[in-house]
């Protein structure tokens, strides 16, 4: 058990919650670095054969916490540093998504930047009808990253995923079933159990077929997302230099209608 997750096994189910007890359960560098080293914590789990991913009772994430002391420091320092800084979202994903085990997302209430870009890295993925997922990045004069534009590309599609990261809308629990960002759509309040439940029913297999079948299955589905992926902490370095991207911050802050020139 660490400061932010909990991690509780029953058979060859395991279930670990983040939970920062406010109300935005946003993704903190320290928060980041445990789930981090939960997911590796598994690596060597030969018991395990599922994993529920869950986050507070009434919501998943707000995202990356652009209020962590961390990340303002990050930003004070040369590109470098910087780039280095920026491994930490991807990580964490990557270490997810890396597992053998099947991974199974519960989402309630929000799901939004760095929460969406989690939950992507995870096998399937089960919503409350309330919840909803969105990717702020873009209207925030950033660009999408953690390695995340492929995986959700290989679950929409590419017009979708264009209009899904691109315009940084709402997308709710239905619709997002209906483009396949998510498999399984319940009650609210009742994801986890959902989850739960379709874990076990992993569980219950023969556990080597299983992992076996995951990894040919990722294989067939992901081998080329590396390739397309290994630059997007430098694009995400580089749009935050721009002027569009301070003009996107400070027209959120002022509530205002943004200015863009493309500088």
């Amino acid at each position: 058990m660490g400061k932010f997750t909990t991690i509780e096994k029953q058979g060859r189910v395991a279930v670990v919650r983040f939970d920062r007890g406010d109300k935005l359960n946003a993704l903190s560098d320290a928060v980041m670095r445990e789930l981090t080293e939960v997911a590796r914590s598994f690596e060597d789990d030969l018991e395990t054969s599922a994993i529920v991913l869950t986050g507070a009772d009434k919501f998943f994430s707000a995202g990356a916490d652009l209020t962590d002391s961390a990340l303002v420091e990050r930003n004070k320092k040369g590109l470098m540093a910087r780039r280095h800084a920026l491994k930490v979202g991807p990580d964490m994903c990557d270490a997810w998504e890396r597992l053998e085990q099947i991974t199974i997302c519960a989402v309630e209430g929000f799901c939004i930047g760095g929460g969406s870009a989690l939950a992507a890295a995870c096998d399937i993925r089960v919503a409350g009808t309330s919840a909803y997922f969105r990717l702020p990045e873009i209207p925030l004069g950033m660009n999408m990253s953690w390695h995340s534009n492929p995986r959700i590309t290989n679950l929409m599609g590419p017009a979708r995923a264009k209009l899904f990261i691109i315009l940084g809308e709402k997308l709710f629990a239905p619709k997002a079933l209906d483009w396949g960002l998510v498999e399984y759509v319940v009650a609210d309040g009742e994801a986890f159990t959902e989850a739960r439940a379709l874990a076990q029913k992993f569980a219950d297999l023969p556990p080597l077929p299983v992992r076996m079948s995951k990894q040919s299955i990722d294989m067939a589905a992901k081998a080329l997302n590396p390739a397309v992926t290994f630059m997007d902490r430098d694009q995400f370095a580089l749009t935050g230099t721009s002027k569009d991207q301070q003009e996107a911050v400070s027209a959120f802050l002022e509530k205002r209608k943004p200015k863009f020139t493309g500088d």
